[in-house]
């Protein structure tokens, strides 16, 4: 497509047995749709629901502008005359890809069971082209905005790659297969706001991977996920992650690996199966106000973990194995292991952080590190209401001179 098009007028230009209106406002599209780098494609309201073949090989592939609002876009099982629900990571289901230089809005709107386990067939992805590609076609950060919408039954709910100021606001992720939110490598400048993500079956609610940076994570909802509600993971800095409620995941509330610099506030983490928050490998993570509660484990548990025995790729995927955290305000109270625990830092800050409700008959316990002088830091912090630097790293100098 290379104009402005409607669908009603697309539907009209094309076979029947391409593209056909089943009934009233509810087309069928047994083939790719493909949007040329000048074209803007509008499926609207007069559009009551897209059906994208699986047996036809249908997909959406943006190179231009694309705007969904006020629909449906299902994939489609014509077999079963339903939507195309998850059976396989490898069977082939209708997907959205758009890529370097477009423009995608999706306003209002459903959409279900897209996404297998191929390259940019997640689901609804956004991504500048291959290294080599994009050299060659020049064209700058694909972005867009989604906002109240829902995306259900999709291998991953959103993906992008090296994608910039993309909005995704106000809109449910529910009962996906690996990933509700995923944004990836070298994606920047995003707002991730006031989304509900929950039922999440195979990994997080809410994951940033791979220097993705620049970002905000704030208002959302992250419950029921299969293991983290919110992931900042491999080398993902400046990142703010603000007055999230993550509740019920089955590991950890919010998970930071190997990603130093970023600002933790106001978040809510309450009964996740492990730890509130969970920091591994990052220095330089700012805690401010957060309440941890009724966790499975610790409230906070900072450590280090030494990857080079894993599959990881080290020169893509680098790390130190140091810890460094400033936990200021907040509440960490009733978690099941203790309020803190922190391995090895490099330092820790504590001020007026309120630890209550233990459950362990002993009382309130700190462990790791801090477990070492728990009664001179708990008069500090709880009796005279100082602030505590634990700087275990010029102890340590200390006893080698």
């Amino acid at each position: 497509m290379t104009a402005m098009s409607t669908w009603s007028s697309l539907s009209k230009k094309v076979p029947r047995q391409y593209l056909s209106e089943v009934e009233p406002g509810v087309y069928l599209a047994r083939l790719p749709i493909v949007v040329g780098q000048k074209g803007i494609l509008e499926i609207d309201g007069k559009v009551k629901q897209l059906r994208l073949s699986q047996e036809g090989g249908s997909f959406l592939v943006n190179d231009g502008k694309l705007f969904v609002t006020d629909t449906q876009v299902t994939g489609w099982r014509e077999k079963d005359n339903g939507p195309a629900t998850f059976r396989s990571p490898k069977e082939f289901r209708p997907f959205l890809l758009s890529w370097g230089g477009t423009e995608t809005y999706i306003v209002n709107t459903k959409m279900a069971s897209f996404g297998y386990a191929k390259s940019k067939s997640y689901g609804v992805s956004i991504s500048q082209y291959t290294p080599n590609m994009a050299k060659r076609m020049g064209r700058p950060e694909p972005t867009g905005w989604i906002i109240g919408s829902e995306f259900s039954d999709m291998w991953y709910g959103f993906y992008c790659y090296e994608t910039q100021d993309f909005v995704v606001k106000d809109s449910t992720y529910r009962d996906n297969i690996v990933y509700g939110i995923d944004p990836h490598d070298r994606s920047h400048r995003l707002i991730i706001a006031g989304n509900t993500v929950y039922g999440t079956k195979k990994k997080h609610g809410i994951i940033v991977s791979r220097e993705v940076n620049d970002s905000w994570i704030i208002n959302n909802k992250s419950y029921d996920n299969k293991l983290s509600g919110v992931v900042i993971d491999r080398n993902s800095v400046n990142n703010l992650v603000a007055y999230n409620e993550i509740y019920r995941n089955h590991t950890d509330g919010i998970t930071l690996y190997e990603s130093g610099d970023n600002l933790i506030w106001g978040n809510k983490l309450i009964n996740n199966r492990r730890h509130g928050i969970r920091v591994r490998n990052s220095v330089n993570i700012r805690l401010y106000e957060n309440i941890a509660m009724a966790n499975g484990l610790v409230g906070v548990y900072g450590h280090i973990k030494d990857l080079s025995d894993t599959d990881r790729d080290i020169a893509l995927d680098p790390f130190d194995t140091k810890v460094s955290l400033i936990v200021v305000g907040g509440e960490l109270a009733a978690n099941g292991s203790g309020p803190l625990s922190i391995d090895s830092p490099l330092s820790v800050e504590l001020y007026k952080v309120s630890m209550l409700a233990p459950r362990k008959a002993s009382g309130i316990s700190l462990n790791g590190v801090l477990g070492e002088r728990q009664d001179e830091i708990l008069d500090l912090l709880v009796r005279q209401q100082k602030a505590v630097l634990i700087d275990p790293v010029e102890r340590q100098t200390e006893m080698i001179d």
